[in-house]
């Protein structure tokens, strides 16, 4: 009887564990795009501007091409400082639609702040699970990201003119790498 209670307290987490995860590791589309096998792939950054955190320091943020036979793709990149090998890859199209949630976050915030809310949050993901919003608690603002499904650490970010300047300012450069201009 013994073998049998450890037996099955030996399978039961593993069988649990098992089928509550099942499907959740999703690549992302940068994650698609590097592991293509039997092709070149060529990476390279370009910084654009920094934002500001919270409790100090900055993120750092790139446009990183990816440059393959058929096609050039761009990413923004998010790099959280010190690195930690935290980065997020936003993919240009995800980027516009961010870029979209930002401005329509920028308008609602105020009167977010006079409502008589606890707590109220208000957020945006990407298909790849990049995640951006607000928290108001007690009538005070944080604008905050998550770089991924994955991620357990929610990156707190200074102000949101900041973030919404360095966002666009992203799209742009995307924009003007697509049309040549660089």
């Amino acid at each position: 009887m013994k073998k049998l209670i450890f037996i099955l307290a030996m399978v039961f987490p593993v069988i649990t564990f098992a089928q509550g995860h099942e499907g959740v590791w999703k690549q992302t589309k940068f994650d698609e795009l590097a592991s293509r096998t039997g092709s070149l792939v060529k990476f390279t950054d370009i910084p654009v501007p920094n934002f500001p955190l919270y409790f100090g320091g900055a993120v750092k943020t790139y446009i990183r091409t990816c440059l393959t036979g058929e096609e050039n793709i761009y990413f923004y990149r998010i790099e959280q400082q010190p690195a930690e090998s935290r980065d997020a890859m936003i993919e240009y199209s995800d980027l516009v639609e961010v870029n979209k949630a930002i401005e329509k976050m920028v308008k609602e915030v105020a009167s977010d702040i006079q409502g008589n809310y606890e707590y109220l949050e208000n957020r945006f993901m990407t298909e790849d699970g990049f995640l951006i919003g607000y928290r108001i608690s007690k009538r005070k603002v944080s604008w905050f990201l998550k770089f991924g499904w994955y991620d357990s650490v929610t990156v707190v970010v200074k102000n949101d003119e900041a973030l919404a300047s360095a966002f666009r300012s992203a799209q742009q450069k995307i924009e003007e790498l697509k049309n040549g201009m660089e």
